[in-house]
C-alpha cells in the first residue's frame, strides 16, 4: 500500500470527480491520502472531504502564499486540530518566491503554526520555497526540539535535506523528483534514510512523469514511489512499505482504515 501524504482533493479541479479519483487510488494501490488545508475560510470544505471517507485525513493551517487570508491564532488552530480527522498543522512555512518583499508577516504566521504544533503535539506540514535558511532557523529556534513534521514537496539540495533531518523532520518527494532536470532533488532522495521519506502528489499540481503537464491525482503517487525505488536500487515494495510506515509513524493520529 502507498499513501499520498499531500494533496488538495477539495480544490475545484478535483472535487467534482472525487468518486473516480478515489477509485483510481484504489486501483493503483494507494490506500490513504492526506488532504491539506491552505486557509481557514476553506477548512470546513477540507474537513468534509476527509470526514466522508475513512481513507482520507486532513490538516489545518494557512499557506504562506495566501497573503489576504484570515490570520489564525494559536488557540483557534488548537481548537480546530482537536478534530479526530485532523492529523497535522499546516500547510505552513515560508515562501520568498512570491512574497520576498514582505517576509515579516510570513514569519509571524509560521511562528503561530509552530506554537500550535507544540501545544497539540501534532506534526507540521511545511512549505519551503526559496527560504531554506529562515525556515530551518525558525524551526530550530521556535520548535525547541519538540516539533516534528515534514518538508513537503522538497525542492532543495542534500545539504538542506540533511539539516531538516537533523531537526527530526521527514522529507516528502513529489512528482518533481521524476523530472530530468531535478538532479539536486534526486540526490536528496538517494541519500535520505528510507525511514524518513514520504511520497506525495500535491495534486492537482506537479504530475510526475509520465503524466507531466497533466492534472495530477493521488493515484499518480505510485510513479513517484517507483522512480525513487529505481533511483535508490530498492524494490518498489520496499519503498511502498517504508513510506507508508513512515506516514503513520509521523502522523500518529491517523488510523489505518480497516480492510473492506
Amino acid at each position: 500500500m502507498l499513501v499520498d501524504s499531500h494533496c488538495h482533493l477539495d480544490f475545484p479541479e478535483l472535487a467534482g470527480r472525487l468518486p473516480g479519483i478515489l477509485g483510481a487510488m484504489e486501483d493503483s494501490g494507494v490506500g490513504c491520502a492526506l488532504c491539506i488545508g491552505v486557509n481557514l475560510e476553506d477548512f470546513p470544505r477540507v474537513l468534509a472531504v476527509a470526514e466522508a471517507d475513512a481513507r482520507l485525513f486532513a490538516t489545518v493551517g494557512v499557506h504562506p502564499e495566501y497573503a489576504d487570508a484570515r490570520e489564525p491564532d494559536v488557540g483557534e488552530l488548537i481548537e480546530l486540530a482537536a478534530h479526530p480527522k485532523v492529523v497535522a498543522i499546516g500547510e505552513t512555512g515560508l515562501d520568498y518566491h512570491w512574497h520576498a518583499d514582505r517576509p515579516e508577516w510570513q514569519r509571524a504566521r509560521f511562528r503561530t503554526h509552530i506554537a500550535a504544533a507544540r501545544e497539540t503535539g501534532k506534526p507540521l506540514v511545511v512549505h519551503m520555497r526559496e527560504a531554506a535558511d529562515d525556515t530551518l532557523n525558525l524551526l530550530a529556534g521556535e520548535g525547541g526540539g519538540v516539533v516534528q513534521g515534514v518538508m513537503h514537496c522538497f525542492t532543495e539540495d542534500w545539504e538542506v535535506a540533511r539539516r531538516a533531518l537533523d531537526l527530526g523532520f521527514y522529507i516528502s518527494f513529489s512528482g518533481i523528483v521524476t523530472f530530468k532536470n531535478a538532479r539536486a532533488i534526486q540526490e536528496a532522495a538517494l541519500k535520505a534514510p528510507l525511514d524518513r521519506i514520504l511520497v506525495e502528489t500535491d495534486a492537482p499540481y506537479l504530475a510526475p512523469v509520465p503524466h507531466r503537464g497533466k492534472q495530477n491525482e493521488p493515484a499518480y503517487v505510485r510513479h513517484v514511489a517507483e522512480f525513487i525505488a529505481r533511483l535508490r536500487g530498492d524494490t518498489f515494495e520496499a519503498v511502498a512499505h517504508a513510506t507508508t510506515a513512515n506516514f503513520f509513524r509521523l502522523f500518529s493520529c491517523a488510523r489505518m482504515p480497516e480492510p473492506s
